[in-house]
């Protein structure tokens, strides 16, 4: 059967995610977190990305990004796992052994409102979700540290957002996560459908004729 088409349109924001391969860890060290995050920069210069939040964790990772240009995503995303395969298994010395990766990333469109903020928020929380620290911004591996914590030049990673965080940002991300949010973010991962509300979903798949790549893509339930 031929892989469906790629969601690939740039001025639109994603949710992109990969797992490792059987979902093994593959970020144990914090040389494998830095080989990560440094081929994020490199990926950036190369094909200038805006990447607005992203969360490595130790099977998985999110990335939020915003490309520019048609095409960039996939350009971005190719070269990034490509070249994290291929380093990584030189580091671990396990050339030859096998897909690090479960198979290619998924990715969805995301509305550029209440619903990027509720995005981030799910991708910035996995650590406490996981329960991997007790604050969200305490884990290293994140655009949320990389925001509180990180040098100037480690800033320059992330991209402005398209709306400002609220005041009381970080309040809110370590407060108990609304469930249907939760669900749902994780049903558009699923089937890979876009991310907002019912009548902007519905307006982007005719838009952009995704009813052959969104599987089950029927009307979101109310409260969702």
């Amino acid at each position: 059967m031929p892989r469906q088409p790629r969601i690939d349109f740039g001025d639109h924001v994603y949710h992109v995610i990969n797992r490792a391969n059987a979902r093994v860890k593959i970020f144990e060290t914090d040389k494998d977190y830095l080989l990560f995050e440094e081929l994020l920069e490199e990926a950036k210069e190369l094909i200038d990305m805006r990447i607005l939040s992203y969360c490595i964790m130790p099977n998985h990772w999110h990335l939020v990004l915003y490309p520019i240009k048609d095409g960039d995503l996939a350009q971005f995303m190719k070269w990034l796992t490509t070249t994290h395969t291929r380093k990584w298994h030189v580091a671990h010395k396990t050339i030859g052994s096998g897909h690090l990766y479960q198979g290619r990333y998924k990715s969805f469109l995301v509305q550029e409102d209440s619903y990027f903020m509720q995005l981030c928020r799910y991708v910035e929380r996995n650590p406490l979700r996981a329960k991997l620290v007790e604050r969200a911004e305490d884990w290293r591996w994140s655009s949320l540290w990389r925001r509180e914590e990180g040098t100037t030049k480690q800033k320059k990673l992330l991209s402005e957002w398209l709306i400002p965080p609220p005041a009381n940002y970080l309040a809110e991300i370590n407060e108990k996560e609304e469930e249907g949010a939760r669900e749902t973010i994780r049903g558009c991962i699923s089937k890979g459908k876009p991310f907002g509300n019912d009548e902007w979903v519905l307006d982007t798949i005719e838009k952009f004729d995704l009813l052959s790549t969104v599987r089950n893509p029927g009307r979101p339930k109310k409260g969702e």
